[in-house]
């Protein structure tokens, strides 16, 4: 097999750029290939059980397995995350979203800022949050909760093979508890995707990504939102911060309800897509 032949079988899913960088990052990551080795031929000087355990991983990425799965990493922020079917693949808007906390938490003049900052991430899925504010954040003190076991389990040996101390919880985020100024920071990367949405979606995510971390009913888009914002108007300490990524169709709305419920200072970002993807709100 050539790169050519590889990276063509992909192209009934996938453009001619996406399909080459698929191909690429499996080779280099399972066969140690460099881009210097794939382009002159060394593709074909795979062994033979190597070339077998290449076409099995080209066949599954052929039913539109997301890379990530097949090869059971995924990089985020310049780390190494575990991601297995079952659990969200982390992605690049959600590092945006974590460089914006730890700028605030670490600002010599920010809020946030004290040692031994208490952080909670809600729906921590495989982590990355999570183990990125602890490991970014000096002296930060982390919780992340999931509904999922499969989730938590993940998370836990993402935080033990990145050296990260977070406490993982079990935890349902619409049925939280009655905690009253107990975190510095909230944040959560919820499910908020419609169901409406789905047929503008990439057939990879749809059909291989776990649709209770991606989708909410289409007549309740802020559903985890609402829950979210409801216990931790309570559960921040006075000045602390809530910090979402959303739904750049929701922006308006979810600021709307954050203000409803008592938040100050709301601010919305851009991502690197020019979309509207994360929301910041203030305690009182």
């Amino acid at each position: 097999m050539t790169f050519n032949e590889l990276w063509h079988r992909l192209t009934p899913l996938y453009d001619e750029g996406e399909a080459k960088a698929i191909v690429r990052t499996v080779l280099e990551v399972r066969f140690g290939l460099s881009l210097t080795d794939i382009y002159t031929g060394k593709v074909t000087q795979l062994s033979a059980d190597e070339s077998l355990f290449l076409n099995e991983m080209m066949t599954t990425l052929q039913k539109g397995v997301p890379v990530q799965y097949v090869l059971r990493r995924a990089d985020f922020g310049g780390r190494e995350f575990r991601v297995r079917p079952g659990v969200l693949i982390p992605r690049p808007e959600t590092y945006e979203l974590c460089e914006w906390i730890t700028h605030d938490a670490t600002a010599p003049t920010g809020a946030d800022g004290a040692a031994g900052t208490a952080v909670l991430d809600i729906g921590t899925g495989s982590g990355c949050i999570a183990i990125t504010l602890a490991l970014n954040v000096p002296g930060a003190k982390v919780t992340a909760w999931d509904i999922s076991s499969a989730a938590l389990a993940v998370a836990r040996e993402n935080a033990e093979a990145l050296g990260a101390k977070v406490r993982l919880r079990r935890q349902d985020a619409l049925q939280p508890p009655d905690d009253k100024a107990r975190w510095d920071i909230i944040v959560s990367n919820p499910p908020y995707i419609c169901r409406q949405e789905a047929q503008t979606m990439a057939r990879n995510v749809l059909e291989h990504e776990p649709r209770e971390a991606l989708f909410v009913p289409d007549g309740d888009p802020l559903r985890f939102y609402r829950a979210i914002s409801g216990y931790a108007v309570h559960a921040l300490r006075p000045g602390g911060s809530l910090y979402f990524e959303i739904n750049p169709l929701y922006a308006e709305a979810v600021e709307d309800m954050l203000r409803e419920h008592g938040f100050t200072q709301t601010e919305t970002r851009t991502d690197s897509f020019g979309k509207r993807r994360m929301t910041k709100a203030t305690a009182k």
